[in-house]
């Protein structure tokens, strides 16, 4: 079978990557394919579907594949790691797909590497599922992520902190460039290698980098924008990325490498669930100053493409980098609008939606749920009480909800096409912290995939009311509460 792969990362020097075959799975076993993505990538999707196992633990690639491990390095928590590369990743090659775009597919958790460093390059089955499910959950709430295609069972063990089930995710990414990738030649003094670098994100990512007067400036503008819409996107919903290290930071924009990620339950913008991030440096709130800071990296990397002179270039990075903040603000601003029902701008408006959250956090109301109810309150006063009852504990919420009326009149909208606005942009359904670890113990602990599967179809749904699934809206309680995630390696 051939998939039409292409090889640009493969043809690229040694120096880039290392051709490497992943480990035979003794018993491959798909537990679950991505029809859709399939499709989106020109598969012949039923002949896929029937090889799957084989195909996607890696015992029999596709006979165009050439699996490769990349070179990259990344700041980790603050600290230079000048060498980290695909530990326990291959990428098998790039698909332009019918849509026009060209897309990586990539093994993860097929066996050691040259850039293992000590790991055993395995996954398990638990986060592999994890990430299939928030990432499909993040493409249904509009969200740019990486896909997943399928999860494959190797019939192998892997010890982490028990003994658990092996399983293969094949991944599916505008690319899997990173700021650490650029990271990785500059730690080297490779200018040459930053330049092939960046010749390959210009053709694959920012072709209008090419008439700019100086082509790297252009890229880092554009990867800017990319991240502060992104960063602006997660903070609306909630999302906590937890290991926004500078290897998890995708040049083309999306959300990749969902390891001990979440969502919020009740707002509060100090929240962290990673058991690694012991001093909170991804808290939700730290995102975008964090975003700011990792792209500071991009820019130090790329400083000798922008000019020789090291001074100048510092300055001209820094006109990128410095307003960066106000360049998430205005998409989070805009998002927040959305999410109160306003489609006109006025000057007032950040004050009231900060007033809202103020309210939020200190009645530790449930994030997501606070924002739906809100959109039914759209409707008209007499569609208050959920919410009224939620935000009880916080003083102010009269006057808050006074001041939201006052300013809706003044808005073009009719209520009920600001309410159905609403619910277009407030989910009802999140993959909710529990949920999702019932379902991934379900799945590795019983071989049940029944609760992820129904779980995964939910979540794909997120802003549909779902009346025979209201359970799954719901927060934890206090018995179920999720406070730590972790990454799974």
């Amino acid at each position: 079978m051939r998939f039409g792969f292409t090889h640009q990362y493969a043809t690229l020097p040694d120096r880039f990557q290392t051709a490497h075959a992943p480990a035979r799975a003794p018993d491959p076993r798909c537990v679950v394919f991505n029809r859709p993505v399939a499709a989106l990538l020109g598969l012949d999707v039923d002949a896929v579907e029937r090889d799957a196992a084989a195909l996607f633990s890696g015992n029999q690639l596709p006979e165009d594949a050439r699996p490769i491990a990349t070179a990259y390095a990344g700041h980790q928590f603050g600290q230079l790691s000048p060498r980290l590369g695909d530990g326990r990743a291959l990428l098998l090659g790039e698909i332009r797909c019918p849509d026009g775009l060209q897309r990586d597919l990539q093994f993860k958790g097929s066996g050691r590497t040259p850039f293992s460093r000590g790991g055993d390059g395995f996954a398990a089955l638990g986060p592999m599922l994890r990430e299939y499910l928030i990432s499909e959950a993040m493409h249904a709430l509009g969200i740019p992520t990486t896909r997943s295609l399928a999860v494959v069972t190797t019939g192998a063990r892997v010890q982490r902190e028990s003994d658990l089930p092996g399983a293969v995710l094949t991944r599916v990414a505008a690319s899997h460039i990173r700021v650490g990738s650029f990271e990785y030649f500059s730690a080297r003094g490779d200018v040459e290698g930053l330049r092939l670098l960046l010749d390959l994100v210009i053709a694959r990512h920012d072709p209008q980098a090419l008439d700019a007067e100086i082509p790297a400036l252009a890229v880092l503008e554009a990867v800017a924008e990319r991240q502060a819409r992104l960063i602006a996107q997660w903070m609306q919903v909630g999302f906590i990325h937890g290991v926004m290290n500078t290897d998890n930071m995708s040049i083309p924009g999306e959300t990749i490498d969902y390891g001990p990620c979440a969502f919020m339950d009740e707002f509060d913008p100090r929240t962290v669930f990673s058991s690694i991030d012991r001093q909170g440096r991804y808290a939700y709130s730290n995102q975008p100053v964090i975003a700011q800071w990792n792209l500071a990296r991009l820019a130090e990397a790329l400083l000798p493409l922008i000019d020789a002179d090291a001074d100048s270039a510092v300055t001209k990075a820094l006109t990128v980098i410095e307003p960066f903040i106000d360049r998430f603000d205005t998409h989070y601003l805009s998002g927040l609008r959305a999410r109160i029902g306003l489609a006109s701008e006025e000057a007032g408006d950040r004050d009231l939606i900060k007033a809202l959250l103020d309210l939020l956090r200190d009645a530790r109301a449930d994030h997501t749920l606070s924002f739906r109810e809100l959109s039914d309150a759209a409707e008209g006063a007499a569609a208050e009480a959920p919410l009224r009852t939620r935000l009880a504990a916080a003083p102010g919420i009269d006057d808050w909800l006074a001041a939201w009326r006052s300013r809706l009149s003044r808005d073009p909208q009719s209520p009920g096409e600001r309410a159905a606005a609403m619910r277009r942009v407030n989910p009802a359904y999140i993959p909710r912290n529990h949920r999702v670890e019932a379902a991934l113990a379900a799945a590795s602990d019983e071989s049940d995939f029944e609760p992820f599967k129904r779980l995964l179809s939910i979540v794909q749904q997120p802003f549909d009311d779902q009346a025979e699934h209201a359970a799954y809206r719901e927060p934890p309680r206090p018995s179920e509460r999720v406070l730590q995630t972790f990454c799974g390696t």
